[in-house]
Protein backbone atom coordinates (compact mmCIF):
# COMPACT_ATOMS: atom_id res chain seq x y z
CA UNK A 1 0.00 0.00 0.00
CA UNK A 2 1.71 3.60 -1.09
CA UNK A 3 1.48 6.71 0.98
CA UNK A 4 -0.62 9.43 0.59
CA UNK A 5 2.15 11.75 2.06
CA UNK A 6 4.77 12.22 -0.59
CA UNK A 7 8.30 12.70 0.98
CA UNK A 8 10.38 16.04 0.53
CA UNK A 9 12.57 15.80 -2.65
CA UNK A 10 16.11 15.11 -1.97
CA UNK A 11 19.36 15.68 -4.12
CA UNK A 12 21.42 12.23 -4.56
CA UNK A 13 23.55 12.75 -2.04
CA UNK A 14 20.71 12.84 0.35
CA UNK A 15 20.06 16.52 1.22
CA UNK A 16 17.30 18.12 1.18
CA UNK A 17 16.30 20.54 -2.24
CA UNK A 18 16.93 24.37 -1.35
CA UNK A 19 14.07 26.56 -0.55
CA UNK A 20 12.35 28.21 -3.81
CA UNK A 21 13.94 31.95 -4.52
CA UNK A 22 11.93 34.74 -4.00
CA UNK A 23 12.20 37.48 -7.46
CA UNK A 24 13.93 40.19 -6.64
CA UNK A 25 11.77 43.44 -6.18
CA UNK A 26 11.58 47.16 -6.94
CA UNK A 27 9.52 49.25 -3.99
CA UNK A 28 8.35 52.53 -5.62
CA UNK A 29 6.26 54.85 -6.03
CA UNK A 30 3.24 53.71 -8.96
CA UNK A 31 3.21 56.47 -11.61
CA UNK A 32 2.63 54.17 -15.34
CA UNK A 33 -0.45 53.71 -16.27
CA UNK A 34 -0.34 49.79 -16.65
CA UNK A 35 1.40 49.93 -13.18
CA UNK A 36 -1.48 51.76 -11.54
CA UNK A 37 -4.23 49.90 -13.18
CA UNK A 38 -2.43 46.60 -11.82
CA UNK A 39 -2.23 47.77 -8.72
CA UNK A 40 -5.73 48.41 -8.34
CA UNK A 41 -6.73 45.13 -9.25
CA UNK A 42 -4.32 43.72 -7.33
CA UNK A 43 -6.59 45.90 -4.53
CA UNK A 44 -9.44 44.45 -6.07
CA UNK A 45 -8.72 40.84 -5.90
CA UNK A 46 -7.37 41.02 -2.25
CA UNK A 47 -10.17 42.92 -0.89
CA UNK A 48 -13.08 42.52 -3.24
CA UNK A 49 -12.84 38.42 -4.12
CA UNK A 50 -10.68 36.78 -1.80
CA UNK A 51 -11.46 38.69 1.32
CA UNK A 52 -15.21 39.96 0.94
CA UNK A 53 -14.78 42.94 2.18
CA UNK A 54 -16.02 45.18 -0.46
CA UNK A 55 -18.59 44.39 -3.29
CA UNK A 56 -17.24 45.57 -6.85
CA UNK A 57 -14.58 47.97 -5.97
CA UNK A 58 -13.01 48.94 -3.02
CA UNK A 59 -12.29 52.20 -4.13
CA UNK A 60 -13.45 55.07 -2.09
CA UNK A 61 -12.71 59.14 -1.68
CA UNK A 62 -9.03 58.36 -0.32
CA UNK A 63 -8.21 57.17 -3.93
CA UNK A 64 -9.22 60.79 -4.91
CA UNK A 65 -7.01 62.20 -2.46
CA UNK A 66 -4.24 59.76 -1.63
CA UNK A 67 -0.80 61.47 -2.00
CA UNK A 68 1.16 58.59 -3.32
CA UNK A 69 0.21 54.83 -4.66
CA UNK A 70 3.42 52.95 -3.82
CA UNK A 71 4.14 49.65 -5.37
CA UNK A 72 6.01 46.63 -5.54
CA UNK A 73 7.76 44.83 -9.16
CA UNK A 74 9.73 42.35 -10.50
CA UNK A 75 13.05 43.57 -10.89
CA UNK A 76 13.38 45.36 -14.00
CA UNK A 77 15.87 42.83 -15.40
CA UNK A 78 12.98 40.86 -15.42
CA UNK A 79 11.30 40.19 -19.53
CA UNK A 80 7.75 41.55 -17.63
CA UNK A 81 7.20 43.65 -14.86
CA UNK A 82 4.60 42.87 -12.26
CA UNK A 83 3.01 44.57 -9.48
CA UNK A 84 3.16 42.25 -6.38
CA UNK A 85 1.78 44.93 -4.09
CA UNK A 86 0.80 47.99 -3.00
CA UNK A 87 0.19 50.64 -0.32
CA UNK A 88 -1.84 53.68 -0.45
CA UNK A 89 -0.98 56.92 1.69
CA UNK A 90 -2.66 59.98 2.12
CA UNK A 91 -2.38 63.33 4.77
CA UNK A 92 -5.31 63.77 6.83
CA UNK A 93 -4.45 66.94 8.05
CA UNK A 94 -0.95 68.55 8.28
CA UNK A 95 1.36 65.93 9.88
CA UNK A 96 -0.85 63.20 10.31
CA UNK A 97 -0.73 60.77 7.63
CA UNK A 98 -2.24 57.23 6.84
CA UNK A 99 -1.24 53.94 5.39
CA UNK A 100 -4.40 52.12 4.17
CA UNK A 101 -5.09 49.29 1.30
CA UNK A 102 -1.87 47.29 2.07
CA UNK A 103 -2.24 44.36 -0.64
CA UNK A 104 0.11 41.10 -1.47
CA UNK A 105 -0.19 39.17 -3.85
CA UNK A 106 -1.25 35.35 -2.66
CA UNK A 107 2.12 33.75 -3.58
CA UNK A 108 4.20 36.72 -2.13
CA UNK A 109 2.62 36.28 1.68
CA UNK A 110 4.14 32.95 2.91
CA UNK A 111 7.08 35.27 4.16
CA UNK A 112 6.52 38.93 5.08
CA UNK A 113 9.68 40.56 3.15
CA UNK A 114 7.14 42.49 0.06
CA UNK A 115 5.18 43.78 2.87
CA UNK A 116 7.09 45.05 5.34
CA UNK A 117 9.51 46.89 2.45
CA UNK A 118 6.00 48.10 1.03
CA UNK A 119 5.06 49.65 4.35
CA UNK A 120 8.74 50.60 4.87
CA UNK A 121 8.81 53.13 1.91
CA UNK A 122 5.38 54.15 2.80
CA UNK A 123 6.02 55.28 6.17
CA UNK A 124 9.72 57.11 4.93
CA UNK A 125 7.87 58.68 2.01
CA UNK A 126 5.25 60.09 4.58
CA UNK A 127 8.02 61.05 6.65
CA UNK A 128 10.15 62.70 3.97
CA UNK A 129 6.74 65.10 3.40
CA UNK A 130 6.83 66.33 6.69
CA UNK A 131 4.76 63.24 8.92
CA UNK A 132 4.83 63.57 12.61
CA UNK A 133 2.22 60.80 12.92
CA UNK A 134 1.80 57.75 10.88
CA UNK A 135 -1.29 55.45 11.77
CA UNK A 136 -3.39 52.64 10.00
CA UNK A 137 -6.14 50.73 10.63
CA UNK A 138 -4.06 46.83 10.49
CA UNK A 139 -6.64 43.47 10.35
CA UNK A 140 -5.89 41.78 13.71
CA UNK A 141 -3.64 38.63 11.52
CA UNK A 142 -1.53 41.27 10.40
CA UNK A 143 -0.50 43.01 13.62
CA UNK A 144 2.20 40.72 14.49
CA UNK A 145 4.41 42.08 11.63
CA UNK A 146 3.48 45.58 12.04
CA UNK A 147 5.20 45.10 16.02
CA UNK A 148 8.17 43.66 14.32
CA UNK A 149 8.43 46.76 12.37
CA UNK A 150 7.86 49.12 15.35
CA UNK A 151 4.41 49.87 15.32
CA UNK A 152 2.47 50.10 18.30
CA UNK A 153 -1.43 49.51 18.32
CA UNK A 154 -3.33 52.24 20.19
CA UNK A 155 -7.21 50.76 20.06
CA UNK A 156 -9.12 47.92 18.87
CA UNK A 157 -12.36 48.56 16.69
CA UNK A 158 -14.64 46.42 13.96
CA UNK A 159 -14.48 47.83 10.75
CA UNK A 160 -16.45 46.09 7.70
CA UNK A 161 -17.04 42.91 9.87
CA UNK A 162 -13.60 43.07 10.87
CA UNK A 163 -11.33 43.62 14.10
CA UNK A 164 -8.76 46.05 13.25
CA UNK A 165 -6.39 47.60 15.31
CA UNK A 166 -5.30 51.31 15.09
CA UNK A 167 -1.29 51.41 14.76
CA UNK A 168 1.00 54.00 14.78
CA UNK A 169 4.38 53.87 13.69
CA UNK A 170 7.57 54.87 15.27
CA UNK A 171 9.03 57.24 13.08
CA UNK A 172 12.85 56.89 14.19
CA UNK A 173 13.01 53.75 12.84
CA UNK A 174 11.58 55.11 9.66
CA UNK A 175 14.30 57.91 8.29
CA UNK A 176 12.55 60.33 5.79
CA UNK A 177 12.83 59.08 1.95
CA UNK A 178 12.77 62.38 -0.45
CA UNK A 179 12.58 60.55 -3.65
CA UNK A 180 9.87 58.18 -3.96
CA UNK A 181 9.74 57.55 -7.30
CA UNK A 182 13.63 55.78 -7.11
CA UNK A 183 12.89 53.78 -3.97
CA UNK A 184 14.41 50.68 -3.24
CA UNK A 185 15.25 47.54 -4.84
CA UNK A 186 15.12 44.42 -2.89
CA UNK A 187 17.46 41.83 -3.57
CA UNK A 188 16.44 38.20 -4.44
CA UNK A 189 16.46 35.19 -1.74
CA UNK A 190 15.15 31.93 -0.58
CA UNK A 191 12.79 31.55 1.65
CA UNK A 192 12.70 33.08 5.11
Amino acid sequence: MSSLITPPFTHPAGARAPAPAWPAFHVRQAVLDEEIAQAMALRRAVFCDEQGIFAGSDRDDIDLQARLLIAAAYDVQQAHSSVLGTVRIHEASPGLWWGSRLAVQRAMRRQARLGAQLIRLAVCTAHGLGCETFLAHVQVQNVPLFEKLHWRSLDTSLAHGREHHLMQADLAHYPPCHDPLMGFFVEAGGQS
